[in-house]
């Protein structure tokens, strides 16, 4: 087996190598991203929409979190895995945030933890850090943020935000995040935030120039309608998914399956 990714070898690519990260939520898919080579699987709070079909992020919980990020870490043999704190399991304070994070690596199986926000959230990662658990920031466009947001907005779309972004940015490496998310960010201010900070930082929907890239799974493969527009689909394994379910059914009411044994 190929030797497993760490934290370690993500940081020393910082402006090297690109770093390739897709979400996963259960073990089956897990292990097919694992052998086609990504580098880290997240257990996103994204599982709300794509998993239960819900609106928002807003509605998951630790022990959904820790229930999909457990069946993640069996299915991935090379792949870190990284799983997401979701809302209000690190915004009461910052023992709170330590307990939750430890709880995602100690019962979910876990490698690093991902926490949302800048700068308010900088003291609890330190925090989780300090106690030994690597954590992975995230700013922009924060989900978990959508009903102060007014939807889900890009970020970064004034020099006010900017200049905001670039301070979170630094908070959280100041703070240890050995990388940072950069979500629906304009790609020139992605460039300049990945130029500022000296971890890795990794875009969805934020331009070419940052240090590594996460989607979610689901959009990159066709399996979920709609996906947002700076997602490249990969593949329409939906509608390969009902066609091959289509031809299951024909055959079961036509008779053909199972076929009569031959004598």
């Amino acid at each position: 087996m190929t030797a497993r990714v760490r934290v370690t070898d993500l940081m020393a690519r910082k402006g090297g190598q690109k770093i390739s990260i897709l979400t996963a939520y259960d073990a089956t898919m897990a292990r097919l991203l694992d052998q086609a080579g990504v580098d880290a699987l997240l257990v996103g709070d994204s599982l709300a929409m794509v998993i239960l079909g819900e609106e928002t992020t807003i509605p998951v919980t630790m022990a959904m979190m820790i229930h999909h990020t457990q069946a993640v870490a069996k299915g991935a043999r090379r792949a870190l895995v990284i799983a997401d704190l979701p809302f209000l399991s690190y915004q009461v304070n910052r023992e709170q945030a330590m307990m939750n994070a430890g709880r995602l690596v100690q019962e979910g199986g876990a490698a690093a933890v991902k926490i949302e926000g800048g700068e308010t959230v900088a003291p609890a990662v330190r925090c989780i850090v300090e106690a030994g658990i690597p954590v992975m920031g995230h700013i922009g466009l924060t989900p978990q943020s959508v009903h102060r947001l007014g939807g889900h907005r890009p970020g970064a779309n004034s020099d006010a935000h900017t200049r905001q972004l670039l301070n979170d940015a630094r908070a959280l490496a100041e703070a240890g995040a050995f990388s940072i998310v950069l979500e629906c960010v304009p790609a020139e201010t992605a460039r300049a935030v990945t130029e500022a900070v000296t971890v890795p930082t990794i875009g969805i929907g934020s331009g070419p120039h940052c240090d590594g890239q996460v989607l979610v799974s689901y959009d990159a493969f066709g399996l979920y309608p709609s996906p947002p527009p700076f997602v490249k689909q990969y593949a329409q394994l939906g509608g390969q998914l009902i066609s091959a379910a289509k031809a299951y059914v024909d055959d079961v009411r036509q008779g053909r399956f199972p076929a009569c044994p031959s004598n």
